[in-house]
C-alpha cells in the first residue's frame, strides 16, 4: 500500500508504477482505493463508475477495471456538496457534515472491506492507495481509506513524500510519529518522490530520516517529464499553458470551474501539430482555431458562469467566425438551446438558456448513464471506442443530424462539420475523429505514429523502468513475504 504525507505527493503514480512492475515480474496485480474524491471518473466494462486513477492503474495491470477497485467515489457537485457513488452507482448528494455524521460510515467501511475481499480472491497482489495525508487526526475515527485500510488488509505500507514542495523531514517524521502503534507496524518503508538534482546529495538526508523514524528509505525517485501518464486531478491544469501559440493549430479548452474528465484531451495534447491550452480568457478564445467545451459536474452552474464572465459570447463569436466548436458531455448540453433541472438535481438553478449552437434541449434526471460504447463517427466506417458518464437526457430538434451511430441507435448532434456535440468521453482518443477535426487546418494529414492504446501501454513500461531503477525492489518484495 502507498500512503502519503499529503495530497498530490505522487501516490497514484507510485501505485501505477508498481502495478506494471509486478505485472512484468509475473504476478497478477490489481489496484485498489477504498475511497476516492475526483471529478475525473471512468466507466467500467459492465457500465459502472470508478475514479480515473484506478482505471489507469488497471490498464497498467492489463486487466479490466471494476468497481471493486474503487468502491466509494465522491464527486464534488457544488459548494460543500458531493455526489456519493457507491459500488459504481450514485446514491445521492451529501455535504461533508452529512457524509461524516449521518450514521452511514459503517456502511461505507463494510462496502470498502467487502470490495477488497472480493478483489483479493481474484488477484495477487493487491496494490492499495491511500488518500491525502495519513496524519489528519480529526478524521482518524472516520478513516475509510488510509491506515484503517492498511491495518484491515495487513498491507506492507510505504509512505510517499514529495521533496519538491519542501519540508520533507518534518512531513515524514510527523506523519509516522502521529500514527498509533498498530498503524505504525504497517509502515515498511519511505519513498521520497519528485527529487531534482543529484540523488547522491540526499545520501545524508536518507540516513537522517532512517535514524529519526527507524524506517528504511526504499527509494528516492527523480522527477520526470518525458513519461506520459494520464492524471486524475485537475490541479495540474493550473500549470499548463493558457495562451495561443504561433505556428500550431490552436485549440482552446474552456476552463470550467467544475470541469470533469479533462483526460478527454490527452491525445490532442501530445499531437505535434497542435497547441492545446486551457482558458476562460475571451482574448485567448478568440485566437483559437478550435474551441472545446469539456464535461462538467455541475453543468448549470458552469453555464451560468460562462454567461456572466463573457466566455459564452466569445464561444458564439468563434462559431460565427467559422471556428470549430465542439462540446463533450456537459459541454454538449451547454451548446444546446436550453437546460432544465425541474427536480433540482444539480442545485437551485431550475432552467437556463444554452449557447444556442446545437438544436437540442436537455432535462436533468436522477438516472445516471455509465457505459462503455462502440460507435461509428460521422460517415466513417472505422469502429471507435469511448464511454459515457452523464446525468440528463437531450432531445433533438429538426435542424441537426446525428453525429455517431451506435449499435442501439444514434448519438450526439452535428449542426455542421465544424459544430457538433457528443456525450461520449474518449471520442477524441480515436484517430479518425482527430484527423477529421484537424483536417481543415492542415495542408496534409499526418497520421499519429501509433494508436493511443499502444502509446499508453509503452508509457507504463517506461514508468516501471524509471521506478525500478530507483527503488529497492528486493526490500519491497521481502516485505510482502514477511
Amino acid at each position: 500500500m502507498f500512503v502519503g504525507t499529503g495530497s498530490d505527493v505522487g501516490k497514484s503514480i507510485v501505485n501505477t508504477a508498481l502495478c506494471r512492475i509486478l505485472l512484468q515480474d509475473g504476478y497478477t496485480p490489481a489496484p485498489y482505493k477504498a475511497q476516492n474524491m475526483s471529478l475525473n471518473s471512468f466507466a467500467t466494462p459492465d457500465g459502472f463508475e470508478i475514479g480515473r486513477a484506478q482505471a489507469v492503474q488497471a490498464e497498467a495491470c492489463r486487466v479490466d477495471c471494476h468497481t471493486d477497485m474503487n468502491p466509494i467515489l465522491l464527486k464534488p457537485s457544488g459548494e460543500k456538496m458531493s455526489q456519493i457513488v457507491l459500488n459504481g452507482k450514485p446514491i445521492g448528494n451529501r455535504s461533508a457534515v452529512q457524509y461524516f455524521r449521518d450514521g452511514n460510515q459503517q456502511q461505507l467501511v463494510d462496502a470498502a472491506h467487502q470490495a477488497f475481499d472480493r478483489l483479493e480472491q481474484r488477484y495477487n497482489p493487491i496494490v492499495l492507495e491511500g488518500a491525502g495525508s495519513i496524519s489528519e487526526l480529526n478524521l482518524r475515527h472516520r478513516d475509510v481509506t488510509n491506515m484503517s485500510m492498511a491495518v484491515y488488509s495487513d498491507a506492507s505500507t510505504y509512505l510517499v513524500a514529495d521533496i519538491d514542495r519542501g519540508g520533507v523531514f518534518g512531513s515524514v517524521y510527523g506523519s509516522i510519529e502521529l500514527l498509533t502503534p498498530e498503524e505504525r507496524k504497517q509502515i515498511k518503508g519511505i519513498i521520497i518522490n519528485k527529487f531534482r538534482g543529484d540523488i547522491a546529495l540526499f545520501d545524508e538526508g536518507r540516513k537522517i530520516l532512517e535514524d529519526l523514524t527507524g524506517v528504511p528509505v526504499v527509494g528516492v525517485i527523480p522527477a520526470f517529464k518525458d513519461i506520459y501518464i494520464e492524471e486524475e486531478d485537475s490541479v495540474s491544469l493550473g500549470y499548463k499553458s493558457k495562451f495561443a501559440q504561433d505556428g500550431k493549430i490552436n485549440i482552446a479548452v474552456i476552463l470550467f470551474e467544475k470541469m470533469a474528465n479533462f483526460t478527454d484531451f490527452a491525445v490532442l495534447e501530445r499531437d505535434p501539430r497542435v497547441h492545446l491550452y486551457y482558458t476562460n480568457n475571451v482574448l485567448e478564445i478568440d485566437k483559437a482555431d478550435i474551441v472545446l467545451l469539456p464535461g462538467s459536474k455541475n453543468t448549470l452552474a458552469d453555464l451560468q458562469e460562462l454567461q456572466h464572465n463573457g466566455v459564452a459570447k466569445a464561444i458564439i463569436k468563434a462559431h460565427r467566425n467559422g471556428k470549430t466548436v465542439i462540446g463533450i458531455c456537459g459541454g454538449y448540453q451547454i451548446m444546446g438551446q436550453r437546460i432544465l433541472d425541474p427536480e433540482g438535481i444539480e442545485g437551485s438553478i431550475k432552467e437556463l438558456p444554452g449557447l444556442g449552437l446545437l438544436d437540442i434541449q436537455t432535462t436533468m434526471t436522477k438516472e445516471k448513464v455509465t457505459e462503455q460504447t462502440t460507435f461509428k463517427y460521422k460517415q466513417y466506417d472505422t469502429p471507435c471506442q469511448g464511454y459515457e458518464i452523464h446525468m440528463g437526457r437531450s432531445t433533438f430538434g429538426t435542424q441537426c443530424e446525428a453525429l455517431n451511430i451506435k449499435e442501439d441507435g444514434k448519438e450526439g448532434v452535428m449542426q455542421s462539420e465544424r459544430c457538433w456535440g457528443s456525450y461520449i468521453h474518449g471520442i477524441l482518443d480515436n484517430p479518425v475523429v482527430i484527423e477529421d477535426i484537424l483536417a481543415p487546418y492542415i495542408e496534409e494529414k499526418n497520421n499519429i505514429e501509433e494508436d493511443y492504446a499502444t502509446f499508453k501501454d509503452r508509457q507504463y513500461d517506461l514508468l516501471a523502468d524509471h521506478f525500478r531503477a530507483h527503488l529497492d525492489m528486493d526490500t519491497i518484495y521481502q516485505s510482502l513475504i514477511d
